[in-house]
Formats: structure tokens, C-alpha cells, sequence
């Protein structure tokens, strides 16, 4: 197995897997080369979840800044310490709610709107994670955060106290939370029962694989088969080349008169910059007549 493999693998995400169970996964298959995740799913959620190699690890953020799409199930009249079914049950009523209704509270929730992330999260507090705290019966105020939600469609009832939905967001974003305060507004509790993520910024569920077919093209050989390499996934920012003259001062880490560049750049721009070979060398961003390097892949 090649140790200079960088790229991404569109992974889908079974249930009873945490993310970390992933990254382990493809990181012993490609003999232990550098592997990270671009946003955790959590072990009873399921779906896309992309995996850098290699170099594409530093990329991370840049791809986890994107929006993500779920398929989600809420449970009506429950609610739980974690927000979703699979926590201590705390609360039961029963649910008279109609699919208009439902639909209306949901809608509501559409744009941007103040999210208090749950207990049982990975967000960090005085070096600790929150769902630390929360097995230990700590719970400590959080912050909200402003969240965005692009839409939600294709609502469906699925029984007298279950329905499911699509839901476009920001980063960040907590769905469960969302079927909280989706319940809290219908006045009946309500918490996740079920999570698939469609897409994480241009990463889609259609062409994800299993880790079994990740497993299948490791052992033949054909690993390079899913990876998508780097450029692919950065082709929203612009791509640059520098000329010769700038080779030297690119190898260095200096910054780049953009009159070494083949074409212009505006004031605080990220962009793709490639040496005179046509080599990626990274994310730099225009500040005055320079480009300067933000994340290098050399």
C-alpha cells in the first residue's frame, strides 16, 4: 500500500460505529497514514461521513465548514436526557398533534435561530467534552449558538406520534436539539429517534460506500478507486498558478506577489495556488499585492 495517498473517501456511516471507529478503520488499512473525519456522526446515526488522507487531513475544516443534509425522525411526547430515543427517558405525554401543525411548528425553525447545544456533545469546556460532564450527572450552562437552517421538506407522518423530515443546515447544528425545540414548541416534548446525514457540503449519500466495499478495494489493491483527491473538493476557490519566478519563495513559505500570478485576485480571497509545474502547494489568501499562505500541503 502506498504511504503518499491524499484525498478523501466519501464513507457511509453505519449504526453501532462511532466516527473514530471509522478513522481506525481506514487508517489500518492504509497502513497507518495520517486519517481524520470532517464531522462526528453519532454511533446510532448513520450516513456520510467523509475521511481525509494523508496531506487532505489539514483540509479539514475547510470541508466540515460546509452545510450538511439529514433525514431525521422525530418522536412526539417523549423527551430524554440526550435529546434523542436513546437516552433516559425523563418525560412522557400524549401527542394530539396534527401533520398541519406539525408542519407549521417545524417551518418555523427555518432560518437563523439561537441553538443550545445538548449535554452529550463533543463541545469542550475547560479541556473537558460536555458528554464527559454528562456521565458524570454534571450539567453546566452552555452558550447558545446561532445556527442557520437553509430548509426543511418533505415531511412525512409516520404514526400517531412519529414523523420524518429533511433538514438543511450550518455546521454545527444539532438535530436532536432541533427535534427538541421542535417538540417543546408543539407543547408535547419531543426527542431524534432515528438520523441519517444525506450530505455534507459536497459530499453526497449516492456515491458513499460502505466500509465493506472500502474494505473489498483495500484488499485488492484498489484503494485509489474511492479516493477523490484534493483538488475536486476544493473547486470552489479559485485556482491560481505562479510563475517560475516564484518557485523559490513558495518552497520557502513566503508570501507571493500576485504579480507572479497568472490571473487577478481581489482583496481577501482564498484561493488554490499551484507552483509553475502546476503543483498544488495549498490555501493562500490575497492580502495587499501578496497572496500569503493560510494552509500548506508541502
Amino acid at each position: 500500500m502506498e504511504n503518499n495517498l491524499s484525498g478523501f473517501i466519501n464513507i457511509y456511516k453505519e449504526k453501532g460505529f462511532t466516527s473514530h471507529d471509522v478513522v481506525n478503520i481506514v487508517r489500518n488499512r492504509l497502513n497507518k497514514i495520517k486519517t481524520g473525519h470532517t464531522g462526528t456522526l453519532d454511533p446510532d446515526a448513520e450516513g456520510v461521513l467523509p475521511i481525509c488522507i494523508g496531506k487532505a487531513t489539514k483540509l479539514a475544516d475547510y470541508v466540515s465548514a460546509h452545510i450538511k443534509e439529514y433525514r431525521a425522525e422525530i418522536t412526539l411526547g417523549i423527551v430524554t436526557s440526550t435529546e434523542d430515543i436513546w437516552g433516559e427517558i425523563l418525560e412522557k405525554r400524549n401527542v394530539e398533534i396534527s401533520h398541519r401543525e406539525f408542519e407549521d411548528k417545524a417551518k418555523g425553525f427555518v432560518g437563523e435561530y439561537e441553538q443550545k447545544p445538548p449535554m452529550y456533545s463533543a463541545i469542550k469546556v475547560n479541556g473537558k467534552k460536555l458528554y464527559e460532564l454528562a456521565r458524570e450527572g454534571v450539567e453546566i450552562e452552555r452558550k447558545t449558538r446561532l445556527v442557520h437552517i437553509y430548509e426543511i421538506k418533505d415531511i412525512e407522518k409516520l404514526g400517531s406520534n412519529k414523523y420524518s423530515f429533511s433538514v438543511l443546515c450550518s455546521k454545527g447544528t444539532y438535530i436532536r436539539t432541533l427535534c427538541s425545540d421542535i417538540g417543546k414548541k408543539l407543547g408535547c416534548g419531543g426527542c431524534m429517534s432515528a438520523l441519517t446525514r444525506t450530505r455534507s457540503g459536497d459530499f453526497y449519500i449516492k456515491d458513499s460506500i460502505k466500509l465493506d466495499e472500502f474494505r473489498r478495494l483495500a484488499e485488492a489493491g484498489e484503494v485509489k478507486k474511492c479516493i477523490i483527491d484534493v483538488e475536486t473538493v476544493l473547486q470552489d476557490y479559485p485556482r491560481v498558478t505562479a510563475s517560475k519566478n516564484a518557485d523559490k519563495y513558495i518552497q520557502n513559505g513566503n508570501k507571493i506577489n500576485t504579480g507572479f500570478l497568472d490571473s487577478s485576485v481581489t482583496e481577501g480571497e482564498r484561493l488554490r495556488l499551484c507552483d509553475s509545474g502546476g503543483r498544488l502547494i495549498g490555501i493562500y489568501e490575497t492580502a495587499g499585492e501578496f497572496v500569503k499562505p493560510v494552509t500548506r500541503l508541502i
